[in-house]
């Protein structure tokens, strides 16, 4: 098993915008003055198919799902929230905070998937539990430690602590919960998802160790890291903000890695910090201005990795 794969889904937008039912508890949201919303979509468009294209050019592959129109879903470029793939075969569905993004689950992207010459052998559904206003928005909320089998989870209205023990009996990993905060007008403010204050790669973590105010929970944190082996790569608030947490380690079809990030959070790394991340892997970066602005999360969440098994081909 790796940290790491050579095959994402990404969804490309049709209809991006700033979302207004999730900007109540993303305050990583911004309105900008003057954009439009179609100025929004055509920013976002070029913005992601820059992202593809780079991706591409360093050997990543990439499965493009077009979004649809028939439904409003201006979140679509995020799909990491609602879907995650695994080795075992399985794949999880999520229940989602905002209603506008449940609409972003489409079956048809499991076939596609699968005619790409992937294997799914099950799919736990866990959706339903937005009947009772719980939730855990994938990889959003989880960020997972594959070769170690750990979940990092931060609690939110969008991350439930019952919902997270359910997927770790389903997948079995092993939870490592706590609750990170930001600065919102003076107060301190949970942090919406997770994969925004951390990154975990195979043998190190980009983490803001200063977004755990609880003292137990951060020494529990770092522990779990360390335990493992990991360098603990520290970023800080304000490096949060510029999305330097939401990163995703990947690697080419001939096992190159790399880590993936926007602009805005390569350029607000200390040369000590690129320094540190390099000794592993070099890093990729483009800009995705508009859609960190109007969407509120960054690369990391563009990307959905296929960690599926494949078909064996028969000659």
């Amino acid at each position: 098993m790796k940290q790491y794969t050579d095959t994402l889904m990404m969804v490309q937008p049709v209809n991006f915008r700033y979302n207004a039912e999730t900007a109540c508890n993303n305050y990583y949201q911004k309105v900008i003055e003057g954009l439009t919303d179609e100025k929004a979509q055509i920013s976002a468009l070029e913005e992601f198919n820059n992202l593809v294209n780079k991706l591409r050019a360093n050997g990543i592959s990439i499965i493009v799902v077009e979004d649809t129109k028939q439904a409003d879903t201006p979140d679509s470029i995020f799909p990491n929230n609602w879907i995650s793939f695994h080795s075992s075969g399985d794949v999880g569905i999520y229940p989602m905070f905002a209603e506008n993004r449940r609409l972003e689950r489409r079956e048809d992207i499991l076939e596609t998937i699968e005619e790409k010459g992937f294997i799914i052998n099950n799919v736990i559904d866990y959706s339903e539990a937005e009947q009772d206003d719980l939730f855990l928005e994938g990889t959003g909320s989880m960020v997972l430690d594959r070769v170690n089998e750990k979940v990092y989870a931060s609690l939110s209205k969008r991350t439930d602590e019952d919902l997270l023990i359910e997927f770790c009996d389903d997948f079995e990993y092993t939870p490592v919960i706590f609750t990170s905060y930001q600065t919102v007008n003076g107060t301190r403010e949970p942090i919406y998802h997770t994969n925004v204050m951390m990154a975990i790669a195979d043998d190190y973590a980009v983490v803001c160790l200063d977004s755990i105010d609880d003292k137990k929970e951060k020494k529990a944190f770092v522990k779990s890291l360390k335990e493992d082996g990991k360098e603990i790569i520290p970023i800080s608030e304000d490096q949060v903000n510029r999305f330097a947490g939401n990163m995703l380690q990947v690697c080419s079809s001939d096992d190159n890695k790399f880590l993936v990030m926007s602009d805005s959070a390569f350029e607000s790394l200390h040369p000590e910090q690129i320094k540190a991340i390099e000794r592993y892997n070099p890093i990729i970066h483009s800009s995705i201005d508009t859609i960190e602005a109007c969407g509120g999360g960054s690369a990391r969440c563009m990307m959905a990795e296929v960690f599926l098994p494949k078909a064996m081909s028969i000659v």
